[in-house]
């Protein structure tokens, strides 16, 4: 297997205000079994970052199995015929490293972070997890209730975090984004040992994982190590989950939640959008670009309009939501200030998003937005950590290394004109969901 070199393509303006050895060196193989493997060379502290990211999420999650995917990271802690339950993390430890792992709506990633010459060490265990995992039916009784008190602590206990889950399921009418990453607490509850063997077996395998590896290491020592350690995993006939996706929205919804315990209110609005997987041409790159002409700093739109010029709001802003293999999201929120309503923020909202679709935006805005999505690129290089996290999420979701090769010429293709077209294709009201989160009173019905 010959290696593929990529530079990444800011490498001119890394150059010019970086040291040359901070400029990213990016190459990858596939081994035979069809594990992809992605090495990251920095040589700047003799430490790595690997990590194993699973095509797999919460989206491909069989239908009242809610919460498996995200349960499944937690028993991959356990155990094997060779490494004793419990021990995974503290062999780490021992050799001077941390882990962990974390589950989104489409991957599940595992990594650790460790000194070079350990790096064999951590490989050879994370191949032998990947297909030998040994699950105690106490183990699972013991690591459910974990992750149900995980819940109650992270969701159920907060207002904030219950609104949030009750309106990303407004958001979705069919795909599985609508549903929790941890999972809804009655199918949660019922979780068994075969239901997380059955998910294992199905979505754990080197064809369907890429490794991502940073740090002082060379591209033939990282392929040396993975064919020694993942190239013996023999592959699978992959059953992939299939999504059900998004019907056309025809109707525009409301969310209205109270709760005693909300301090401060808030009003939410998000559009489905296009990602940077299902965006056409720089759709996404214009999104990215407009949500920092809206809300990329106190001076922009949003936060200057609401709460220097008017004084409506405590805080307001927008985000765009694209790093996903199906929809993106865009998103305004604010907080009313003092005796502001939400209905006279809401109303304050629809019109900077009235306006903008009418007026659009500057160049000067555009340039602004662009050179700081550049630096912002470019200060990433400092983590080792980031990087890895950054492509693994990238190449999992279904990007290329081509995309992200050409990441720079695709931003700065973008024009005024493709960021207009863009706002006019989101914010269409029908795509939408609108949302309160009120303080309720005391002693009051409803």
């Amino acid at each position: 297997m010959k290696f593929r070199t990529i530079r990444w393509a800011v490498a001119g303006l890394v150059a010019s205000i970086l040291p040359a050895t901070a400029e990213p060196k990016i190459s990858d193989f596939t081994l035979d079994n069809g594990m992809r493997a992605v090495v990251i060379e920095d040589h700047r502290a003799p430490v790595v970052t690997h990590m194993v990211w699973y095509k797999v999420g919460s989206a491909d999650e069989p239908a009242g199995k809610t919460g498996i995917a995200h349960f499944l990271e937690h028993l991959m802690f356990k155990g094997t015929d060779t490494i004793p339950s419990g021990r995974f993390s503290k062999i780490v430890a021992e050799n001077g490293g941390q882990d962990n792992a974390f589950t989104s709506r489409d991957y599940t990633a595992y990594f650790q972070r460790i000194a070079s010459d350990r790096l064999g060490l951590v490989m050879e265990m994370e191949a032998d997890r990947m297909r030998n995992l040994v699950i105690a039916d106490d183990e699972v009784i013991s690591e459910r209730d974990v992750v149900l008190e995980e819940r109650n602590s992270r969701t159920d206990s907060s207002p904030s975090a219950k609104f949030r889950e009750q309106y990303s399921a407004a958001l979705y009418l069919n795909h599985a984004y609508g549903d929790p990453v941890i999972g809804w607490r009655s199918e949660l509850a019922q979780l068994n040992r075969q239901d997380a063997l059955d998910f294992y077996e199905r979505f754990y395998a080197p064809n369907n994982a890429t490794l991502v590896v940073a740090g002082d290491v060379t591209p033939e020592e990282v392929q040396a190590l993975a064919e020694e350690h993942y190239g013996p995993i023999e592959s699978v006939d992959l059953e992939l989950a299939v999504r059900g996706q998004e019907p056309p929205h025809i109707a525009a919804r409301r969310l209205v939640m109270s709760d005693p315990r909300v301090s401060q209110a808030s009003f939410s609005r998000t559009y489905l959008a296009p990602s940077y997987v299902t965006g056409e041409g720089n759709e996404a790159e214009a999104l990215s670009l407009l949500s920092d002409i809206l809300s990329g700093g106190t001076t922009r739109r949003l936060p200057k309009m609401l709460t220097i010029d008017t004084d409506l709001a405590i805080y307001a802003g927008a985000y765009y939501s694209g790093m996903s293999r199906d929809s993106g999201e865009f998103g305004f929120y604010g907080g009313p200030k003092g005796e502001t309503t939400l209905t006279e923020l809401e109303g304050a909202i629809d019109w900077m998003i009235a306006d903008l679709l009418e007026n659009g935006i500057t160049e000067e805005e555009l340039a602004r937005a662009k050179k700081k999505a550049i630096a912002s690129e470019v200060f990433s290089y400092d983590s080792q950590t980031s990087m890895a996290q950054s492509y693994g999420a990238a190449l999992t979701i279904g990007l290329s290394l081509e995309r992200l090769e050409n990441w720079r010429e695709i931003l700065e293709s973008v024009t005024v004109e493709d960021v207009m077209n863009a706002a006019r294709k989101v914010f269409v009201p029908e795509r939408s969901v609108t949302g309160w989160l009120m303080k309720k009173e005391k002693g009051v019905k409803g």
